[in-house]
Formats: structure tokens, sequence, C-alpha cells
């Protein structure tokens, strides 16, 4: 299939924003017009997401956690339902 250009006017934030959330999904701004353009005819719906990005306080608990677990700190086990229940009400 050949290729032709489409032209279209937005203001320099828009297309800031939009290459930086093609480049999110991992594709060139031109490919994620073209993946939309393709959807929207195809679908008539238009469904496109970044991947989610923990933040940096999320990282660091999340490190802290694997720490932990690997070091056998903060953690504690029950052997059925009742036991956790009682230890959650003695807090």
């Amino acid at each position: 299939m050949s290729s032709t250009q489409l032209t279209i006017r937005t203001d320099e934030a828009t297309k800031t924003a939009i290459a930086q959330f093609a480049k999110k999904l991992g594709l060139s701004t031109s490919a994620f017009v073209m993946a939309a353009t393709r959807e929207a005819m195809e679908n008539g719906r238009v469904t496109l997401s970044a991947p989610l990005e923990p933040t940096p306080y999320l990282k660091e608990i999340i490190e802290e956690a694997e720490q932990d677990i690997a070091e056998g700190k903060n953690i504690q086990t029950f052997d059925n339902p009742d036991d956790l229940v009682s230890h959650l009400r003695s807090l």
C-alpha cells in the first residue's frame, strides 16, 4: 500500500504531549496516529493506553518489601483465618 502525507494543525503543547504519549506506547507519533486512525476506521472507536508506571514512592515501598521478604523480616503467616483476625484485633 502506498502512503501519503496527512497534515494536521495543533498547538505546540498538544504536539509535545502526543509525542510523549506515543513514546510511552513504544510508537512514533506517526505510528500512533496511524494506529488510532486504523482502529477508528475498523471499529468505530479508539482505545489506547500507556503502561502503568509506579511512582517513585511506590517503587521505594516495593523495594523495601522485597528486601524484607528476602531477609524474612516483617513477615507473619497464619494457619487459618481466625488466627489472622485475632492478630489484627490485637493490634
